[in-house]
């Protein structure tokens, strides 16, 4: 790490502390530069166990650190909280709400949100899974679809509050609903008196043929047999058509009424493309060179899931976390090569470590090159791999006990409702009669 940044010193400002950003700026330690990372937020979260967040295994403080804990010992970085709201190429400079800077460099790592293809409007009643707040409140609607199931006697208010939609085949619809289903069976089914949560129906829509579509068809067939397993209803080829507070609708007028719907269909890039007013592909993802550099910016680069960028063949690179780490450390790398002068690495390549996807706590399917697992061996070479990743001893203790002690004990320690429950709605209009229970007897059986 330098301590002595000269006067002259080049500013790098990246906009975006994930896991691209984070990687460019550790890159720059050694670097003569400031680095300034700006965020909206004042934590990097862990994305891949979001959902765990969402279905009450974790709390929030187990996938998120605070940046400026992260960077601390970097003298060269300064981390700063605020929204960028437009950029200026020519006068390089960052606008944001509450400052503008200039910068020498500029690196772009402001990652995707989700993509609802047009329908905007369904965002409040079929939120997505890419932040903190974003699992929080799926966590709260899965927690308070049961508390208002229990209040209600209306038999087919309690069916639909307690069905649940996952919309989306990829590794993060998989592994929600399998822990939705979980939560359902394995975890709640003692704790209610009036509502047997066993008898939840979680369903799984996937536009395409198969689950898992990166995936080879023998792994992808593994976790559709193990979701069905599971009492998971999967539709395949299945296209959503409409969402709304009550349920979904499905190409072919067909209906599920539902309690809460989780959106894990696609994602679009962060406007940072409209900010410079630079090409972009179907998703919104910037245009790259072999270098990330953004073609007509000068010291303008785009990482993660902010850039359209390929890999040695050609092909797309995708938008999970090593890529976004790669791309981070190799700009990085350029960045501080050019600032003292010394050879600049050649063009970024990209090299696929393996895909991983966890169907409940006993099953996983991974592929690393030919190596292939799946079930308990997968799960486990799975949970390893997650706790390795995570950033701090802390947190990879506290997240492997955790996972132990559930598997241990079929409990999760986090199901709590922070925010006003609201449960007025349905279960507050039937207004439900309990009848008194003699001192000493028995409650009445799950209905």
């Amino acid at each position: 790490m330098r301590h002595d940044i000269p006067a002259d010193a080049q500013t790098v400002v990246i906009v975006g502390a994930g896991f691209g950003g984070l990687e460019a700026a550790k890159a720059l330690a050694s670097a003569p530069v400031r680095v300034v990372v700006l965020d909206r937020q004042n934590h990097h979260c862990f994305q891949p166990l979001l959902y765990q967040v969402a279905t009450a295994t974790l709390s929030p403080a187990d996938v998120a650190w605070p940046i400026r804990g992260i960077l601390r010992r970097q003298t060269n970085a300064q981390v700063l909280m605020a929204r960028v709201t437009g950029i200026d190429p020519q006068a390089r400079m960052v606008h944001a709400d509450t400052l503008s800077l200039r910068y020498d460099h500029l690196v772009l790592a402001t990652g995707a949100t989700h993509s609802y293809f047009g329908r905007d409007d369904w965002a409040g009643v079929a939120p997505g899974l890419k932040r903190i707040e974003d699992a929080t409140a799926i966590r709260q609607r899965l927690l308070v679809a049961f508390e208002r199931a229990e209040l209600s006697d209306d038999p087919d208010t309690v069916r639909r509050l307690t069905t649940f939609v996952v919309v989306g085949g990829g590794a993060t619809g998989v592994e929600m609903a399998g822990a939705i289903a979980e939560v359902a069976r394995e975890t709640l089914h003692r704790d209610f008196r009036r509502i047997d949560p066993r008898r939840s129906r979680v369903v799984l829509v996937e536009a395409g043929p198969r689950l898992l579509p990166a995936l080879p068809e023998d792994l992808s067939a593994y976790a559709l047999g193990s979701l069905r397993r599971m009492g998971v209803e999967v539709l395949l080829d299945t296209r959503v058509t409409g969402c709304d507070a009550h349920g979904v609708s499905l190409a072919g007028s067909e209906r599920i009424e539902a309690g809460s719907i989780v959106w894990a269909a696609g994602v679009v890039a962060s406007p940072a493309g409209a900010w410079l007013g630079a090409s972009t592909d179907r998703a919104r993802r910037l245009e790259v060179d072999e270098h990330l550099r953004v073609p007509g910016f000068d010291d303008v680069y785009a990482i993660g899931d902010t850039a359209a960028a390929r890999d040695g063949e050609g092909r797309p690179v995708p938008g999970i976390a090593p890529a976004a780490k790669q791309m981070g450390r190799h700009v990085g790398r350029l960045i501080a090569a050019r600032a003292s002068g010394s050879t600049p690495p050649g063009p970024f390549r990209y090299r696929h470590h393996g895909d991983l996807a966890t169907i409940g706590r006993r099953a996983a399917v991974v592929r690393i090159g030919r190596f292939r697992l799946k079930g308990f061996p997968g799960w486990l070479f799975w949970s390893l791999a997650h706790v390795y990743f995570l950033i701090g001893l802390r947190n990879r203790l506290m997240v492997a006990f955790t996972w132990a002690w559930n598997y241990l004990t079929l409990q999760r320690g986090a199901r709590l409702i922070t925010v006003e429950a609201g449960l007025g709605g349905d279960a507050a209009e039937e207004r439900p009669t309990f009848p008194a229970r003699p001192a000493g007897s028995a409650p009445p059986p799950p209905r």
